[in-house]
Parts: C-alpha cells; sequence; structure tokens
C-alpha cells in the first residue's frame, strides 16, 4: 500500500487493509524508536499544526513524531492563525499549503478539516473535530493489539455519551475491523442514526457485530475492552454537568462493571480522566455534586487492567506512522 498524497480525515475513508497497515506500521516505529533505531524518512519537510481546541497528548504525539521523522513543526495555538475569523478556511489552507508539506488541524467541525484538505494541496491530519477523532482510534487500536494478539472478533463497549467524536469512530474502527462494538448509554446518547447504518453497511463485509445497549451491566458482559471518556465534551457549557451526571452516572466504570465483564477486560480511555479530586473541574464537581470520581473511578483507572497509559503514548507511534505513510512513498 502507498498512500502518499492522501488526506487523514475520518477512518471511513480507509479501507480495513490500509488501516492494519498503519498500526503494523505504527508498530515497526514504536521498535525503532525503543531499539534507538533513527527513522528521519521525511528529513527536510515542514508541517503546520493548527490547534483551535488546544491538547497534551495530540500536540506532544505531533511534535515528538514530526521530530523523530527529521521534520520541523510549527504549533499555531487558537489565537495564533486567522482561520475562519479574518481569514477564510479556504484561504487559509492555500497559505499554509503553499509553506508547509502538511498540516494537521484540531478543532471544531469535521467540515473544517474536509474543506482544509479540499484547499490546502497536501496532506491534512484530523487531531480531532466534533465528529471524528481517527488518530485516537489508531492508538486505540494498536494498544489493543498489543496486549490481545489481534483485533478481529474482540468486544469493545464504549460506556457513556457515544453521540460524538470517540463514540463514532470507535464504532466506524470496530466496524472496520471486524471487532464486537457496543454503545452503553441511554438512547437519547447513541450515534447518529445515518452513521450507525453506514457503520452496519460496513459491517456486512467485514463481520463485525454493533449493538447499542442501555442496561450498563448487560452491555460489559464478556467484554475485552471497557472505554469510556469525559461526559461532557471540550467547548461544551458547563451548566450541562448536572444533566450528565444524573443520566451517565449508572454508566460510571467502577470494579463492580469491571468484575461484571471479567478478568480479561481492559479500562481504556482517551484522557485527561476525571478519577479523582487533582484537577480544577474535579475539585468544582465535588464541591457541586459531592462526587470524588465522574466516568470511571480512581480504583479502575489505577488498577492492573487499566492500560491508558500504554494507549497514550501510542498516540505518538500512530501519528508517527500516519505521518510517514501520507508524506513519503514508503510501503507497508
Amino acid at each position: 500500500m502507498n498512500l502518499k498524497g492522501k488526506s487523514f480525515l475520518k477512518l471511513l475513508d480507509f479501507t480495513p487493509a490500509e488501516i492494519e497497515g498503519l498500526i503494523n506500521l505504527a508498530a515497526d516505529f514504536k521498535a525503532k524508536k525503543k531499539q534507538g533505531i533513527a527513522h528521519k524518512i521525511c528529513e527536510g519537510k515542514n508541517i503546520a499544526l493548527v490547534f483551535e481546541k488546544t491538547s497534551t497528548r495530540t500536540r506532544c504525539a505531533f511534535e515528538v513524531a514530526g521530530a523523530d521523522l527529521g521534520m520541523h513543526p510549527v504549533y499555531l495555538e487558537p489565537t495564533g492563525s486567522q482561520i475562519g475569523k479574518k481569514e477564510s478556511i479556504a484561504d487559509t489552507a492555500r497559505v499554509l499549503g503553499r509553506m508547509f508539506d502538511g498540516i494537521e488541524y484540531r478543532g471544531f467541525g469535521q467540515e473544517i478539516v474536509e474543506e482544509l484538505s479540499n484547499y490546502a494541496g497536501v496532506p491534512v491530519w484530523n487531531g480531532l473535530t466534533n465528529e471524528f477523532h481517527p488518530t485516537q482510534i489508531l492508538a486505540d487500536f494498536l494498544t489493543i493489539k498489543e496486549h490481545f494478539g489481534s483485533l478481529k472478533g474482540k468486544k469493545l463497549v464504549y460506556m457513556g455519551d457515544a453521540r460524538y467524536n470517540m463514540g463514532n469512530s470507535l464504532m466506524v474502527g470496530c466496524a472496520k475491523m471486524g471487532m464486537h462494538f457496543v454503545a452503553a448509554a441511554p438512547k437519547k446518547y447513541f450515534p447518529d442514526e445515518q452513521l450507525v447504518k453506514a457503520c452496519l453497511e460496513v459491517a456486512k463485509e467485514t463481520g463485525a457485530v454493533l449493538e447499542f445497549i442501555q442496561n450498563p451491566e448487560d452491555a460489559v458482559q464478556g467484554a475485552d475492552v471497557i472505554y469510556t471518556d469525559v461526559w461532557v465534551s471540550m467547548g461544551e457549557p458547563a451548566d450541562v454537568w448536572g444533566e450528565r451526571i444524573k443520566e451517565l452516572s449508572p454508566y460510571q466504570v467502577n470494579s463492580k462493571l469491571m468484575s461484571i465483564a471479567g478478568e480479561q477486560c481492559r479500562f481504556m480511555h482517551c484522557l485527561p480522566a476525571f478519577h479523582d479530586l487533582k484537577t480544577t473541574i474535579g475539585r468544582e464537581v465535588y464541591e457541586k455534586f459531592g462526587l470524588d470520581a465522574l466516568e470511571v473511578t480512581d480504583e479502575v483507572f489505577e488498577s492492573a487492567q487499566s492500560i491508558v497509559f500504554d494507549e497514550a503514548e501510542n498516540r505518538m507511534h500512530t501519528i508517527k506512522a500516519v505521518m510517514a505513510a501520507t508524506l513519503t512513498d514508503i510501503e507497508f
């Protein structure tokens, strides 16, 4: 396979073989890094990192991966560009495309990253939009493969609000890779019906199973992975916390749910996680609602079944694979 010149916007755009190839390429890069083997196959290239939403893991992963590949990354923070404000998305894309070999975008609507790709003339990579988070899913799947040996048939249960980027992207990824995906949530928090239909069509070809279950204890039976995310997404107003806590508290990942799933089950989270009172938001929620943890308890987060930091590290390796595959003639 050769993906040179192609943007990485959502997993629906890629075949199962291409996704598997990117995961394997990431594993190869990870092994090289651990062994101290240089792999500066993008020497001399420059990349723009456009962040309308800040991030620890996404920024660090792109910057370190870019440097490992021999590239020069330029970080544009939320106030560092005029994208969509004083300058249209199309004009920004055409300017950056003349100066950089690739562009990462992390921000709001999926239509923004799609428009950037349409006009830039260079590969554009989705670091997160409201609808999709494809680089995170590659990291998740590399992590699952490292712990279980394969992806096909593995049962992944997503607990909580499955309407946005993580629920959407995990459902798409599981459909593509022939996995068993379960959204465990109140019905109003299930993924978009049109996207579900598209994933069911994919599942016909891959053998994937997609389920949408409201009872959390039923959902986690025999799960290989229980996955969750924060209940209030970045950019949402703080006044929705009360509603989310009321409706999603039964879906908190705790030791009881992990026990029902079984010893084989692993816990995953794309981070940051509200599992204790060591964050500003965590303390504010505790003072207002009396909860010392939200989507996951500290007991589960710090347990031997938790693989969240393997997952976080793998952001760097999989992002490196995406950039190398789309900027060079590397075959995988």
